[in-house]
């Protein structure tokens, strides 16, 4: 979890203070709508949710990440139940290996390698949701579990077929401001395209509990509704 903003004590310092400080504080230099409208497309495999929803949750992440997998298993599901099922927002994922080598890049690989296969959704919920050791074993084990072609699956393991996209993801963060896993940066829609009129994208550099992120995304919802209402 990145500290560059806040003290360790991050639930009393969010439940401590006003909604419009807490905005001010999660506003980063490097968060626009310009930068974020250029690598956001509709038929992205490492989407879910309704391509028109009004609000967009990009995380940065990396499976090796304890705090990313907080997020996954506690405010995930929430968010997912009450804005993505919905049709209110959208959720994309991008890679944040902490490491140039190693398995946060071997298990981001991995799931691309299912995604080639349309699977890869399956493939990010077992690695966050299984055993902490990340391996080829457990990539394997991974791949028969959601019935991958082992063959093709392999071969793309070894060729590290994604790479370098998953690098080109990490020098996006880089761009955002982030330095650190997970960062999340909320984005407001408008007839499925980012706002570039609305105000700037909300960065949230952290794990940070569900409360936080349902105060921005109804703030998100509320403001962009033909009447102010979400």
């Amino acid at each position: 979890m990145s500290s560059h903003l806040f003290p360790r004590n991050t639930r009393a310092l969010v439940q401590g203070i006003s909604l419009c400080v807490l905005v001010a504080l999660l506003m980063m230099p490097g968060l626009d709508s310009s930068r974020a409208a250029g690598i956001l497309h509709k038929d992205d495999p490492r989407a879910r949710g309704n391509q028109e929803a009004r609000v967009v949750l990009l995380e940065y992440s990396d499976f090796t990440c304890g705090y990313c997998r907080k997020f996954f298993q506690e405010t995930w599901p929430r968010l997912k139940a009450k804005y993505v099922d919905s049709g209110k927002m959208r959720f994309v994922y991008r890679d944040y290996p902490r490491a140039d080598q190693g398995p946060g890049v071997d298990a981001a690989i991995a799931a691309r390698c299912a995604g080639d296969q349309g699977r890869y959704w399956d493939m990010h919920d077992l690695l966050f949701s299984g055993t902490r050791a990340l391996h080829r074993e457990v990539f394997d084990s991974h791949a028969r579990a959601i019935e991958l072609n082992m063959t093709l699956f392999s071969k793309c393991l070894q060729e590290e077929r994604h790479r370098d996209s998953i690098f080109l993801d990490r020098e996006e963060a880089y761009g955002f401001g982030f330095r650190g896993t997970p960062g999340f940066v909320l984005l407001r829609m408008k007839d499925g395209e980012v706002d570039k009129n609305g105000d700037p994208p909300i960065g949230i550099p952290g794990a940070f509990p569900f409360e936080v992120f349902e105060e921005q995304i109804d703030q998100l919802l509320l403001d962009s509704s033909p009447r102010g209402k979400g």
